[in-house]
C-alpha cells in the first residue's frame, strides 16, 4: 500500500521559512516524479511544485519560483519543500503527490498524479 506522510508545516511570520517533508513508502519510487500542491480556502488546489524523483528535472509555478526549492533524499525516500520569503498568500493546506507514471514530462494538473498525501498546513502572518 502506497503511503505518502507530509510533515513541517506550521504558522511563520512573512518573510519566515519553513521546510516541508514528504516521506513515502509501498513503491520503489526511482522512476517516478513527485509533486507539491497547495490548497487555500475556497480555492481550487494548485501546482507549486514538481521534480523528478532523479532531481534531474524540475518546475515551479510562477508565484513560487525563486522561493521554493525542491529536492530529494533517495536514502529516505523522502521529498522536501524548502519555502523561504513567505509571503501571506502562501497560506494553505499543502500536499505532496506522486505521479507513477511520469516519463520525461512533470505534470501541473493533480488529477494526473496518483498517490496523495493527507496534507499539512501552512499559515504566513502578515
Amino acid at each position: 500500500q502506497v503511503q505518502l506522510v507530509e510533515s513541517g508545516g506550521g504558522l511563520v511570520q512573512a518573510g519566515g521559512s519553513l521546510r516541508l517533508s514528504c516521506t513515502a513508502s509501498g513503491l520503489t519510487f526511482s522512476s517516478d516524479a513527485m509533486g507539491w500542491f497547495r490548497q487555500a480556502p475556497g480555492k481550487e488546489r494548485e501546482f507549486v511544485a514538481a521534480s523528478s524523483w532523479s532531481g534531474d528535472n524540475k518546475q515551479y509555478a510562477d508565484s513560487v519560483n525563486g522561493r521554493f526549492t525542491v529536492s530529494a533524499d533517495n536514502t529516505r525516500n523522502t521529498v522536501y519543500l524548502q519555502m523561504n520569503s513567505l509571503k501571506p498568500e502562501d497560506t494553505a493546506v499543502y500536499y505532496c503527490a506522486v505521479d507513477h507514471y511520469y516519463y520525461s514530462d512533470l505534470r501541473r494538473i493533480p488529477k494526473e498524479y496518483d498517490y496523495w498525501g493527507q496534507g499539512t498546513q501552512v499559515t504566513v502572518s502578515s
